[in-house]
């Protein structure tokens, strides 16, 4: 935990130059409410999940060191679809709807449904979903249900345990290990990161990371 503070703004906080390079210069591409409409190409992409309101926008955000890249609400199930950002020349960022709130309805809840599995175990694009949880009450039954269908299409799941600022450092990092304790039961690749867009904690180790899936280095 010795990120710094900062603050992430479309044209401030990081410079550029302190940036991998697929994230200098991120940009909304398109949204894809239907598989038919995924991008046809061979890119590299790089999925966010997670339940509607876990701070995914935010943490999009503040890893792009872009205030408003992702469109971030206080009313939750805002994004109704996957929502393609490009990385570079080599990679997108795939923003996937919230999960999980019960005022959709049933209908959209099952389309979204779909559309997340089928992108999830069919994309060939797809080389690490980021599954993020809030710290305070993670594995719920519906983040279960995405780390099973991570486990059953052998995806390298990478989650971050979002709102860390909100525990103190010891809770933190018991919270961590329980996850890590937890998920050693599923097979699958799991690794498991506390993770902060107010604070920072994580920021930099997901830039760095990010880039290591999309360089190999």
């Amino acid at each position: 935990m010795s990120d710094t503070k900062n603050t992430p703004s479309d044209n401030a906080g990081d410079s550029k130059a302190q940036l991998p390079l697929i994230l200098r210069n991120p940009e909304f591409l398109l949204g894809a409410a239907e598989p038919n409409q995924f991008p046809k190409d061979e890119l590299i992409e790089i999925a966010f999940a997670g339940r509607s309101n876990v701070g995914k926008s935010s943490a999009i955000n503040a890893i792009c060191n872009r205030r408003k890249l992702a469109r971030t609400s206080k009313q939750p199930g805002r994004t109704q679809q996957i929502n393609f950002f490009s990385m570079g020349d080599t990679a997108r960022l795939a923003d996937l709807p919230g999960y999980g709130f019960a005022q959709v309805p049933l209908a959209v809840k099952k389309k979204w449904q779909d559309t997340i599995h089928t992108y999830l175990a069919d994309r060939e694009n797809l080389r690490v979903l980021v599954l993020l949880m809030d710290i305070r009450h993670p594995l719920t039954d519906l983040d279960w249900q995405m780390v099973n269908w991570a486990s059953d299409s052998e995806l390298p799941t990478q989650i971050l345990l979002t709102k860390a600022d909100k525990f103190k450092r010891g809770k933190v990092a018991s919270t961590v290990l329980n996850t890590e304790k937890q998920l050693d039961k599923v097979p699958g690749q799991f690794a498991v990161e506390p993770f902060s867009s107010q604070s920072y904690v994580g920021v930099d180790k997901m830039r760095t990371q990010m880039s290591e899936w999309v360089t190999g280095n």
